[in-house]
């Protein structure tokens, strides 16, 4: 069976996805992107395809580990895509936002769909229904909020988030936890509202880490899927690693 192997950098976690044949069977959280790292995810799953999406200064020998050992392929602004980009240069997008794209014209096709991602920031990610990448919006992620919150004040402390705090809160602690994820869903649930006015044909993706958390907050009927992004690795692969 064929295995595929789709790496995520990103600014705080490093990531893989394995894929056999179609299917995403597992994530491995790396600890570094050493060479050695690499190599050890090679002799245990022994992959035909890798594809590599990084927005950090990753290590660039692994680049040509895996050119070595399987079809190789990084995301750039000169990969190989299942939408276009009328509106921005490619090469100003985000490999994260490029592979959330692909996998809604890849999963969702002929819809207009919002991508929305939560890691470090909040990417709000528009594919229409020709499967053209129009834009969106960024704004802080949860993390990002807590820590702005403690280190932009004087005696404000740094919250952890929590998922059963009350929205009208009663202490400094919960009065945190309401202002940023209480917030963060009103705010994703305005976004929501605004492109389902202006379209129909619609569907909302939510993904990330904390997907399944914020999905029950929405008053929106989204579909949640926090292996979103590899899935657009993956269908980046097929494309580009014939």
């Amino acid at each position: 069976m064929a295995t595929t192997l789709c790496f995520d950098f990103g600014n705080t976690r490093l990531k893989c996805a394995v894929f056999e044949k179609d299917s995403f069977t597992r994530e491995v959280l790396l600890e570094n992107d050493n060479a050695e790292t690499i190599n050890q995810l090679i002799e245990q799953y022994h992959p035909s395809k890798s594809i590599l999406s990084s927005v950090i200064k990753h290590d660039p020998a692994i680049e040509e580990i895996l050119k070595a050992k399987t079809i190789f392929h990084k995301l750039s602004h000169a990969t190989k895509l299942n939408f276009t980009t009328p509106v921005a240069k490619p090469e100003t997008i985000g490999a994260d936002r490029l592979a959330l794209a692909a996998a809604a014209a890849h999963f969702f096709p002929h819809k207009n769909n919002l991508v929305i991602a939560l890691g470090s920031c909040i990417t709000y990610n528009f594919i229409n229904q020709y499967h053209e990448l129009i834009g969106g919006a960024i704004s802080p992620g949860m993390e990002m909020r807590f820590k702005a919150m403690h280190e932009h004040t004087a005696l404000l402390p740094l919250a952890k988030p929590a998922w059963n705090f009350p929205v009208v809160a009663y202490d400094t602690t919960t009065n945190l936890q309401s202002g940023v994820i209480a917030g963060i869903g009103f705010e994703m649930d305005g976004f929501i509202d605004f492109y389902a006015q202006k379209y129909h044909n619609f569907n909302v993706v939510l993904t990330g880490g904390d997907a399944t958390h914020f999905a029950r907050r929405l008053k929106n009927r989204i579909f949640a899927d926090e292996h979103f992004l590899f899935k657009g690795l993956y269908a980046i692969s097929e494309i580009n690693n014939r």
